[in-house]
């Protein structure tokens, strides 16, 4: 029979390793000390953050494409397996806190062929459980349910970026296909540009050197045109990879970009950290590495293992199943470790020290997503200046192209083919600029809604 006087002693016993748990304390959470406001957002952005941000780029094509992403990407998959892996980590954890049963059964038969000979059976259930006297089970408890929000953050993070990139590799491939289109028209303006300088050259009012020119610029424009096609064929390909299809650069584009709002509300700094999917594993991890420093501080106060168990043996089958002939026991044992050298206290140092680590993780992540954000915003205001001057300067360009082959081609005192060469290389230049400028600001506003923590649909 099992002595409780036994079991009330082993506990006084454990209480007195009530001192151990004195000592530095790990940290579960962190205060980050951020803005108020985003500083460089303008008047009315900080309120509440934009949602459907996908919507808000106006391409019903774009969307599709990134709900096509979400469903067959494979990188993504991959992380869908590993998320439910974590799950049942935290099944593994709860464990810990219950009984655990086993049962067994035998069968042993002894004697010879001429000899008697006798046979006996068993059956036996064995029980066991250790009470959290220290919480230290449920440290372990908290730690895997803790790696598993840290895993469900990733996820949703990753989700999050296989979005943005998607959103990013279409417009790369709207802006290669548009760029494409611009080299093919270069071509065609230098090819009808060609006789008018041939017609001036008999005349004899330009030299045979501005034919060469002429014709050099053809074939200027004709490597261009290769070389873009060629940038227009990788962008398909990468689009596709990201929609797990086979990379073959036959994927329709589209010759407009997305569309841009004006109004980006950043929203406040402070929601910030509770958004983004990197900063709400950071917080997970934390939280992870202090109740696992708590486990090693733990490790060093006795642990009390309950043991429990019914067995029979029978020459008769039928009485191994009979409660009447079954033998019951229990015991109880106290269990510490006195001596290893130092390695219990040095693994409880350690884990605090790594519960310190994570803090300052935690910030440094804090403050990279507040530097995110602010040059985000920054940037975006910039690039809509710069467009605004390069719409001009396109403009511009264009009307002294035109005018500079209009007085080769009447013959005007003075016109220089070596101006006209140049009012070419302006235009095309800066056309090419202003496709690869709208292009940039969409890329930055995509980068803005990812350094906000987004708000896409993660279920």
């Amino acid at each position: 029979m099992f002595d409780f006087r036994i079991a009330a002693c082993s506990l006084v016993l454990c209480l007195t390793g009530c001192e151990a748990l004195k000592g530095p304390q790990a940290v579960t959470t962190s205060k980050i000390d951020g803005p108020a406001v985003f500083a460089a957002a303008q008047s009315g952005q900080n309120a509440k953050i934009s949602t459907g941000w996908l919507s808000e780029f106006d391409d019903a094509r774009m969307t599709k494409l990134v709900m096509e992403a979400l469903k067959h990407n494979n990188n993504l998959q991959s992380a869908a397996h590993r998320l439910r892996a974590a799950k049942e980590g935290t099944i593994i954890g709860g464990a810990a806190r219950k009984p655990t049963v086993g049962a067994s059964t035998g069968y042993r038969r002894s004697g010879g062929e001429n000899a008697s000979s006798s046979a006996s059976y068993s059956l036996s259930l064995n029980a066991s459980w250790e009470p959290d006297l220290w919480g230290r089970i449920r440290n372990s408890d908290l730690a895997s349910r803790a790696d598993y929000s840290a895993a469900l953050a990733d996820y949703r993070g990753a989700r999050l970026s296989l979005a943005a990139n998607t959103a990013r590799s279409w417009c790369n491939l709207v802006t290669a296909e548009r760029q494409l289109d611009l080299a093919q028209r270069t071509v065609i303006s230098y090819q009808k540009a060609l006789p008018v300088v041939e017609r001036r050259y008999k005349a004899q009012t330009l030299r045979a050197v501005d034919v060469k020119f002429a014709r050099n610029n053809i074939a200027s424009a004709e490597r261009t045109l290769r070389s873009r096609r060629l940038s227009r064929d990788d962008a398909a390909r990468v689009l596709e990879a990201l929609l797990g299809r086979y990379p073959s650069a036959t994927i329709a584009s589209s010759s407009t970009l997305p569309t841009l709002s004006q109004n980006i509300p950043a929203g406040l700094p402070s929601e910030l950290l509770a958004r983004r999917p990197d900063l709400q594993a950071a917080r997970a991890d934390l939280f992870a590495s202090a109740q696992r420093a708590e486990i090693f501080r733990k490790n060093l106060l006795p642990s009390l293992n309950l043991n429990g168990g019914l067995s029979n043996g029978d020459s008769s089958i039928r009485r191994v199943f009979d409660p009447d002939f079954l033998v019951y026991s229990v015991a109880a044992s106290l269990a510490q470790t006195i001596y290893r050298g130092g390695a219990l206290s040095a693994q409880a140092r350690a884990a605090l020290e790594r519960n310190r680590a994570k803090i300052n993780d935690y910030a440094t992540s804090a403050l990279l997503a507040f530097r995110e954000v602010e040059s985000a915003i920054d940037a975006d205001h910039s690039l809509s200046e710069q467009e605004t001057f390069l719409e001009t300067e396109v403009e511009q360009s264009n009307l002294a192209e035109k005018r500079a082959l209009d007085d080769i081609a009447l013959g005007v005192e003075g016109a220089s083919f070596l101006e006209y060469l140049e009012a070419q290389r302006r235009a095309e230049s800066a056309r090419a600029a202003l496709i690869r400028l709208r292009n940039l600001r969409l890329q930055n506003r995509i980068d803005l809604h990812l350094a906000l923590g987004g708000d896409f649909a993660t279920r």
